[in-house]
């Protein structure tokens, strides 16, 4: 089993992803952290994110190993992602370790759900069930501001907003693999929803998608 949850950043993906995991027993695969980890070497060797020849160096050498760098969730990283994933060769080269995650999931699971952006559109078009988790702007920047804050990391709530409305920009309108819902997803708000109320129902969502049909 397959499951792809797409969506912008803090819409709650992350956390319903990982819960979902955890009940169906799959294995889970945050593919945002691949990203991250391209701009955290980058950025570590001190070069510029958005320069696509570095960018592609990097993501060339990535492995899951790099999923455990300590700096991944710096601010100034996620953003260097969302540089990196506009870059087609650096696509490119992710795709194929996101794709073997998917079709050989470690520790002998039977299946995998896989959070991230272009998961349902590009990395697992075949996925058994497809989620866009979204939620209002207003909902998402009061969300991360609140998770910087919890990592000690000070934070401005219009600085925050204006930061995720240009991330989103750039999501959806880069050309390789723009951020927007498979035609067969189920598109989820979370907007007024909490985590419990998210996962409730998502599970229903699976249930019925992978119901088997009547004889």
């Amino acid at each position: 089993m397959i499951i792809a949850i797409d969506g912008p950043g803090a819409a709650g993906k992350g956390t319903l992803a990982r819960r979902l995991a955890a009940a169906l027993d799959l294995a889970f695969l945050d593919t945002g952290l691949l990203y991250r980890a391209v701009a955290a070497k980058v950025l570590a060797d001190g070069h510029d994110p958005a320069v696509p020849a570095v960018a592609e160096a990097a993501a060339r050498s990535v492995t899951f190993a790099d999923l455990n760098r300590p700096d991944l969730r710096r601010e100034g990283v996620g953003q260097g992602a969302s540089q990196v994933a506009a870059i087609p060769g650096v696509r490119a080269a992710l795709l194929d370790l996101q794709r073997r995650f998917a079709g050989q999931p470690p520790d002998g699971k039977r299946g995998a759900v896989l959070d991230g952006r272009d998961i349902g559109t590009v990395v697992c078009p075949g996925a058994d069930v497809k989620l866009f988790v979204t939620a209002s702007l207003d909902s998402r920047a009061a969300r991360r501001q609140k998770e910087l804050r919890g990592r000690g990391e000070a934070s401005i709530y219009a600085r925050v907003k204006q930061e995720m409305q240009e991330r989103d920009a750039r999501d959806s309108a880069r050309a390789t693999a723009p951020l927007k819902p498979a035609p067969d997803a189920v598109v989820l708000d979370t907007s007024e929803m909490d985590a419990d109320s998210a996962f409730r129902a998502a599970m229903d969502i699976i249930s019925a998608r992978t119901a088997a049909p009547p004889a």
